[in-house]
């Protein structure tokens, strides 16, 4: 299975990048970004967010190596409301913690996704 560093790596080549070029355009040091390549750290939340905008890669790729491409959430009651109203549509099950914080990850990440658009579109 390949680790978040070897994917980023794998998005990196396809670009016809170099390692250098990638860790500068980000705003990432080399001394961190070799600490990815031995596993000794990860990429935060915000960075992972940053390469998979940059990339126009899923963070689902990134982070665990699933392609969700063609894979469609629906939902068949309201959204989640975490503490408010409870969780709706969990089938019967609580989310963990760790899943919360997953999808509100995604959330934010669509927002920059949106964000994004937003600036590129009005500086063409």
């Amino acid at each position: 299975m390949q680790s978040i560093y070897q994917r980023i790596e794998e998005l990196i080549k396809e670009r016809g990048m170099t390692k250098k070029a990638f860790c500068e355009q980000l705003g990432i040091s080399t001394g961190n970004f070799g600490d990815w390549k031995r596993g000794k750290t990860t990429p935060g939340t915000n960075k992972l967010i940053e390469i998979a905008s940059f990339f126009n890669a899923s963070l689902d790729w990134i982070m665990l190596g699933r392609d969700v491409q063609g894979e469609a959430l629906r939902e068949s009651r309201d959204p989640y409301f975490f503490g408010v109203s409870g969780q709706l549509d969990c089938q019967g099950e609580s989310l963990s913690e760790a899943e919360k914080d997953f999808i509100l990850e995604y959330i934010e990440f669509t927002r920059f996704r949106k964000e994004k658009k937003q600036e590129d579109s009005t500086t063409e």
